[in-house]
């Protein structure tokens, strides 16, 4: 039961955390609703990481008012978005912000609106928005909380009891929607992200515990906390804090260890109250020690305390620093009149990128999706009056367009799918074109690179009219599955045979990280013997997953 009237900055922060640590817990599940049984699904990935981003920054500072914690929930959303469903939940929380200006304390009905500015600007950030997605999920949601507040206009027990409700609702009809979901016989990946989300909402203003909502969610077979110290990419905490408490006042109840718990929260993360009840053994890493102890305290009695610094611990396990000569500090360069960037994932890409004159490589592409604050940052670093963006990925172009509109200097985004696209689009780059020229003649180049992929299967699925088993090999044309079968040299000549024509001149074999240079050649001379009047080139790629990326022009 929701006994909360409204929600102010803290409170909106701690919803935060848990909407975070849930998604977190279930990324892998939702990687795996991933339309084609490829092993690069990353939508969980990408919501979760955007999420984080969001978390750090309104975990900065104790922002009391709600209007300043959700503005500072977006603009961390906002720089680390990730992906096409990291964007989109930018988007959702952008809304959501712009909404709440001005307003210190959230009620109901206030949440149900900026739940709807939310979807409503998550629309138009999309060129060609499709239902069955996470936009549907989210325009329904938000739909049934205004319809909600309509009857119950002082209760967020009864508020969060329809988004969850709807959500769970329309996400079983996502598959209705599209028939892709459909035929892979998974629902829609961002939706249940944004499910996860609202469900830690909900845990945090129910008093749930965060712990056990995600040992139910994820299955786990044992009720064990774990605290792997190593494990931790960004410290938001210094201090790891534990200690038992014991002796509670008669009184008490549990409501009181759930405030607790809430308090423990706001002031830092990975809290855990361990027991059903006294003696409890509480967890949390923060910046405040202090606070976490007086906590307790006001509890009861605090035995067997534990503090930890992790920075230092981190630190100490660092070899240490070679020292250098201080740096002279040098005088800004003059801009140049153009530059490029390019996302690659793999040496061999990378390598040929700086070789065809890119001035900065995103990391990133297939399996992590560069954020829209790496993108920004390698517009930055161009230090040119015009910069052209190859995102090489489908779900990497939304983050790159985000990028562009924020940088001080001319943009153009190239929407090239994949990195051989994108080595088109390079080629075709004249240095003294001017920029709409320019970059309608990359597009162009781009569009006339035609692909052939082969991966592996992590799941059976059906699509597009192929039976498909876990372990076969895959082959898509052009980004659509084509064939599958165990049989590697059959699967490459079957895709090779949809994609090529008569018209066609030039083969280029980018071979993965797992082939080696002799199999690729036998590989390339094989495709040479069937296409005589070909040119064939044979190249490492040394991208992950994906063995061959066959180009066609």
């Amino acid at each position: 039961m929701i006994e909360a009237k409204t929600i102010d900055g803290l409170l909106m922060r701690e919803m935060a955390v848990a909407g975070s640590a849930l998604l977190e817990a279930n990324r892998a599940e939702v990687d795996a609703l991933n339309v084609f049984p490829v092993p690069d699904g990353d939508t969980g990935t990408n919501m979760s990481l955007t999420m984080q981003s969001a978390v750090r920054e309104i975990s900065a500072k104790e922002f009391l008012r709600a209007d300043e914690a959700c503005a500072a929930l977006s603009k961390g959303a906002l720089r680390g978005a990730r992906g096409n469903s990291g964007v989109i939940t930018s988007q959702l929380l952008r809304g959501f912000a712009k909404s709440l200006n001005g307003v210190e304390k959230i009620t109901p009905e206030l949440f149900a609106r900026a739940m709807k500015a939310g979807s409503d600007l998550a629309y138009k950030a999309v060129m060609k928005p499709k239902e069955g997605t996470i936009l549907t999920v989210a325009r329904v949601m938000a739909e049934d909380a205004l319809q909600q507040v309509q009857q119950t206009p002082d209760s967020f027990d009864a508020l969060f009891t329809t988004i969850l409700r709807s959500g769970a609702d329309i996400l079983r009809k996502t598959p209705e929607m599209l028939p892709a979901l459909k035929q892979a016989g998974v629902v829609d990946s961002g939706g249940r992200g944004l499910l996860y989300i609202y469900t830690g909402y909900a845990a945090v203003l129910r008093g749930e515990s965060i712990e056990e909502l995600i040992q139910q969610s994820t299955g786990a077979d044992d009720g064990s906390f774990r605290d792997d110290h190593d494990a931790i990419i960004d410290l938001n905490f210094e201090y790891h804090v534990a200690f038992s408490l014991r002796s509670l006042s008669e009184d008490y109840s549990q409501s009181d260890v759930d405030s607790m718990r809430r308090r423990l929260n706001r002031i830092g993360n990975m809290v855990n109250i361990d027991g059903e009840a006294a003696p409890y053994r509480v967890h949390v890493h923060t910046n405040d020690p202090g606070d976490a102890l007086q906590f307790g305290v006001e509890l009861g009695e605090v035995t067997d305390i534990e503090i930890v610094n992790m920075a230092a611990e981190r630190r100490a396990k660092q070899p240490a620093p070679a020292e250098e000569a201080p740096a002279e500090p040098e005088a800004p360069a003059e801009r140049k009149k153009s530059g490029m960037v390019a996302v690659s994932l793999g040496d061999g890409f990378s390598h040929i990128f700086r070789d065809l004159g890119v001035d900065v490589v995103v990391e990133g592409g297939q399996t992590m999706n560069p954020s829209i604050d790496d993108i920004h940052q390698a517009i930055i670093h161009c230090n040119a009056e015009t910069v052209y963006v190859f995102p090489n990925n489908g779900n990497v172009v939304m983050a790159a367009n985000q990028a562009a509109e924020i940088a001080d200097c001319k943009v153009f985004v190239i929407p090239t799918k994949n990195v051989a696209m994108g080595i088109a689009a390079a080629v075709a780059f004249q240095p003294d074109a001017e920029g709409e020229k320019n970059a309608e003649a990359m597009k162009e180049a781009a569009e006339n690179v035609k692909t052939a992929t082969v991966t592996f299967a992590v799941r059976d699925s059906e699509n597009n009219g192929v039976t498909i088993h876990e372990g076969d090999f895959i082959g898509l044309q052009n980004g659509q599955i084509a064939c599958a079968g165990g049989d590697l040299d059959e699967v490459i000549t079957r895709t090779m045979d949809a994609v090529m024509t008569e018209d066609d001149e030039l083969i280029t074999v980018y071979y993965g990280s797992d082939v080696s240079e002799e199999d690729a050649k036998k590989m390339a001379d094989q495709i040479a013997d069937s296409y005589p009047d070909c040119d064939v080139e044979c190249l490492a790629g040394g991208q992950p997953l994906y063995y061959y990326l066959i180009s066609v022009e």
